[in-house]
């Protein structure tokens, strides 16, 4: 069963990772490793109510990252447009470290609202930052999240 705990580990670093990278869905990784580790029957077992609150908080955290970035943009007066650049600017700046990743969603944000939806410089930096809110609010659910389950992994293995 060594094993199992091991790739819990492993699953549950793959998931904090996830939760700052784009496309590593960083929670359901997370809750995979709390599984494995409930199939391991370690000394100090998890819960099956523990398991099904988490399997809740990854779906739950997962569906947000999803609308909640739209939903901020859209808020502070951004199109879809903006929505779409922030992603395409948060990828572009996925190689430059998560430095990159903020400033690639801003500027990609704030240049598809000036350019394609021929808004304003002020109107363009408002949907900016609220792609950039969506980011930064669910960048954090995921990565506490993800934090929680790896301490709970961690806990119950030593």
């Amino acid at each position: 069963m060594v094993t199992l705990e091991v790739f819990a580990v492993i699953l549950a670093v793959l998931g904090i990772i996830g939760s700052i990278v784009p496309g590593l869905p960083g929670p359901p990784l997370s809750w995979v490793g709390l599984f494995l580790l409930y199939l391991a029957k370690v000394t100090d077992p998890i819960s099956t109510t523990t398991l099904i609150v988490f399997l809740v908080l990854a779906t739950v955290i997962t569906v947000l990252d999803y609308i909640l970035p739209a939903t901020l943009t859209r808020t502070m007066g951004g199109h879809k447009a903006a929505s779409i650049g922030a992603i395409v600017g948060l990828f572009a700046g996925m190689f430059l470290t998560p430095i990159g990743m903020i400033m690639g969603s801003i500027l990609g944000a704030f240049i598809a609202e000036l350019v394609v939806e021929n808004r304003g410089i002020w109107e363009s930096f408002k949907a900016s930052i609220g792609a950039f809110l969506g980011f930064i609010v669910t960048t954090g659910m995921k990565l506490i999240l993800c934090g929680w389950i790896f301490l709970i992994i961690i806990k119950h293995i030593i």
